[in-house]
């Protein structure tokens, strides 16, 4: 399981630290792709063949599983860890996750997500965790 904030930068040419907790779980080789709101979702393929399964699943004469699919596919790329510690990002992916310098990575159970330091904080605003909490516990989740 994946839990966790580590701060990092990306430099010019789309190399990433990955923090060492978080290569220890994920192995030498992993997936990265596009995520939802803006970020980059990060798997490690255990993971991300429970996924792909998913994915695969999904009844291709829907028009929106045909995007949800190809969203998620067509930007996904097996990254493989350098002997620094580092990823290459893929300029596709950087763009659409707007990852210039300061980077910051979470850990959400079954998947990393790496977000642009300004595009997180602007996220991850917590004022209405309460409401987000009571609409939790009328799924099923209570605390």
């Amino acid at each position: 399981m994946f839990m966790g904030e580590y701060n990092h930068t990306i430099d010019a040419k789309g190399r990433l630290i990955v923090p060492s907790k978080f290569r220890e779980a994920l192995g030498d080789v992993f997936v990265v792709t596009k995520g939802l709101d803006g970020c980059l979702f990060v798997y490690d393929n255990r993971e991300w063949a429970v996924f792909e399964e998913k994915l695969k699943s999904l009844p291709l004469t829907n028009k929106d599983a045909r995007k949800f699919v190809r969203f998620f596919l067509a930007g996904a790329t097996e990254a493989e860890v350098d002997k620094q510690g580092r990823i290459l990002v893929p300029n596709v992916l950087r763009e659409f996750a707007g990852l210039n310098k300061d980077v910051v990575l979470i850990g959400v159970a079954s998947r990393i997500e790496i977000w642009s330091r300004e595009r997180f904080d602007q996220t991850a605003s917590y004022d209405d965790m309460d409401d987000i909490a009571e609409h939790m516990a009328q799924l099923g989740l209570g605390i």
